[in-house]
């Protein structure tokens, strides 16, 4: 594991050399419970990184404060922050400035077809899952009554269709082990975010007759970097 504080960055002159070795410091804004944050958080653990967390509150509204606001104006979390005050907000960005500064182990694929195939199973994670579930959670949940118009019904009709998703994505695990092929990568990282919060603010759980479904979450959740 490296310095808690120094990730070093490998910078290429114009001839494609390795010329130099930049220090960055960095600083992770996290909101412990959020799963973009947690999908940063064990992107990193898998790095073997470890980087400053600072803990936002946003029930007192820390995310609204003017100076967090002039980090991201957006007022949301993950966010990091390099030492020139560079701030790179969205859970996904993150994980791609992450891989390029530490490309092994490879998350986000190596080579076009590869990069892509992880990229197209990571968004079918996010559209199929990870969005629902928020969607679920914002529409029902007491801490969002203030913050936004709820409708029950958009909420039903997004429960409705977690089942089958997870039917789809059985059948699509059969004969591999890990969501985008033999190795476990960023798709999977979003698909174990969006279980997790599914499981623990919602009570939706994986069906324990999808077996291939069962098995992958029984090795993803028992990563030792899955409580990052």
């Amino acid at each position: 594991i490296l310095n808690p504080f120094l990730i070093p960055f490998l910078a290429r002159d114009c001839r494609g050399q390795r010329s130099c070795i930049e220090v960055i410091f960095l600083k992770l804004y996290d909101l412990p419970a959020s799963p973009n944050a947690r999908r940063v958080r064990i992107f990193l653990a898998e790095k073997g990184l470890e980087i400053p967390m600072v803990p936002v509150n946003m029930m007192t509204g820390e995310n609204q404060t003017d100076a967090y606001l002039k980090k991201n104006s957006l007022g949301r979390m993950p966010l990091l922050e390099l030492d020139d005050g560079s701030c790179i907000s969205e859970s996904m960005a993150i994980c791609r400035y992450i891989e390029e500064l530490h490309p092994s182990p490879a998350l986000m694929g190596n080579g076009a077809l590869e990069s892509a195939t992880i990229e197209m199973w990571q968004r079918r994670m996010e559209f199929e899952f990870l969005l629902p579930i928020v969607n679920i959670f914002r529409h029902t949940g007491e801490m969002w009554k203030d913050r936004m118009v709820q409708i029950a019904e958009v909420a039903e009709q997004e429960r409705k269709t977690v089942a089958p998703r997870m039917e789809w994505l059985d059948s699509e695990l059969n004969g591999t082990q890990f969501i985008a092929g033999d190795s476990y990568t960023v798709a999977d990282i979003t698909a174990q975010c969006s279980f997790v919060m599914g499981k623990a603010a919602l009570g939706i759980r994986i069906p324990a007759e999808l077996k291939n479904l069962s098995d992958w979450w029984s090795s993803v959740s028992t990563r030792p970097t899955a409580r990052a």
